[in-house]
């Protein structure tokens, strides 16, 4: 990068000027993630201090039948294939107990598109999720699902999202999003939720008073400039409803563990490459530099790594999300090593190791309870990249 771009581009972030299309896709284009890093370090810093938030959630998917055949997707099955499954309410309330352990403060649902299972199913399953755990964050439902909730019950989205905050429901989650501009979406998503009507159903969320998280699925097909678009594109909601709490990217997976039934359900990873850890470290930075109306910027630590995501504290992110113990979605793709499972101790540790200060929040990012940072005594004690 020109040496007076990059001047001008430190000076603007530096004093809180906005920045635009053009600047996003020239920083993608440096190839200095030391100094990318640091200034996205400098803002992550100037919101959140020396803070790293995680949450002790759980992930709960009743259903992997789904009427859509995303290219990128391996979760999804077809009526009457030998793993598809659907749980009873009862069973999933079971599951769902039986995650009760270590103060969990969070249950994160995502569904398949059932083609037969009954509006009813939904609010009734978060109605019997509550009341067997009171005191547990509901977060549920794409807008990918709403809008599919919208086409089997005939209710509009606002109905629908009435209802099911009558019935327990805390927020939406981010899924759907994947890449906005249609130039690669019509190529990687095989449902009728595009950015219209995923905007919309996210703006009416936000208007009932749900805050909700977004997401963006990086390192396919897409180029940077779309990655630009999208995060715009979610900037510009953002100054019209400040209902985004936080922007969580996450890593396109290829498909590693699928072969045992013979199937590769991703039809893209014959011609992509999985984005490198420098490319990942790369987004968050660019990703936290634009949104400037955003206050959190989330690692999945599933889908990125153990290693790359504590180092993705130190290039914007300040969430390390979440102490989960199964996630399908993911890991019907990936085989790459990331574990199954964390435990408040092990997410404890790996953010002291990061040099951070680790804050458990619940789904609304109130704070829990505050922990001890890394110990001061200790020899070669981790810091974060000084500012």
């Amino acid at each position: 990068m020109d040496v007076g771009l990059k001047r001008e581009l430190e000076e603007k972030v530096r004093a809180g000027v906005r920045l635009t299309r053009e600047d996003g896709i020239a920083l993608y284009e440096s190839d200095d993630l030391a100094w990318l890093g640091g200034l996205a370090h400098e803002v992550r810093t100037r919101l959140n201090g020396d803070v790293v938030h995680f949450n002790v959630n759980r992930h709960l998917n009743m259903t992997n039948v789904c009427t859509a055949s995303c290219a990128y997707c391996s979760f999804q099955r077809k009526p009457g294939e030998k793993d598809a499954y659907t749980m009873r309410i009862e069973e999933a309330v079971k599951l769902a107990k039986s995650m009760e352990s270590e103060n969990l403060t969070e249950l994160h649902i995502v569904n398949g598109l059932h083609p037969n299972l009954p509006w009813r199913y939904y609010p009734r399953s978060l109605r019997e999720l509550k009341a067997a755990l009171p005191d547990v964050s509901l977060k549920a439902f794409t807008a990918t699902e709403i809008h599919h909730f919208e086409t089997i019950s005939g209710l509009s989205a606002s109905e629908i999202l009435d209802e099911l905050i009558d019935a327990g429901l805390e927020s939406l989650t981010g899924g759907g999003a994947e890449i906005f501009d249609w130039e690669v979406r019509q190529h990687i998503v095989d449902h009728r939720t595009h950015w219209e009507d995923w905007s919309r159903i996210h703006r009416l969320a936000h208007e009932k008073g749900l805050k909700t998280p977004c997401t963006m699925l990086y390192g396919h097909i897409e180029e940077p400039r779309h990655r630009v678009d999208h995060v715009l594109r979610l900037r510009e909601l953002q100054d019209e409803t400040g209902g985004f709490q936080v922007f969580i990217p996450l890593r396109y997976q290829h498909d590693f563990v699928d072969m045992k039934d013979g199937k590769v359900r991703n039809r893209l990873q014959a011609r992509t490459q999985m984005a490198t850890g420098a490319e990942a470290l790369k987004t968050f930075a660019v990703s936290r530099l634009l949104f400037d109306n955003v206050p959190h910027v989330k690692v999945f630590w599933v889908m990125h790594g153990v290693q790359t995501a504590q180092l993705a504290l130190q290039h914007g992110a300040d969430d390390m999300d979440g102490s989960v113990v199964e996630y399908k979605i993911t890991h019907d793709a990936d085989n790459f090593g990331t574990p199954n499972k964390l435990t408040r101790e092990d997410l404890l540790d790996l953010i002291r190791d990061a040099g951070f200060r680790p804050v458990e929040r619940n789904t609304r990012y109130e704070i829990i309870r505050e922990y001890d940072g890394p110990d001061p005594a200790r020899r070669e004690s981790p810091q974060p990249m000084r500012v």
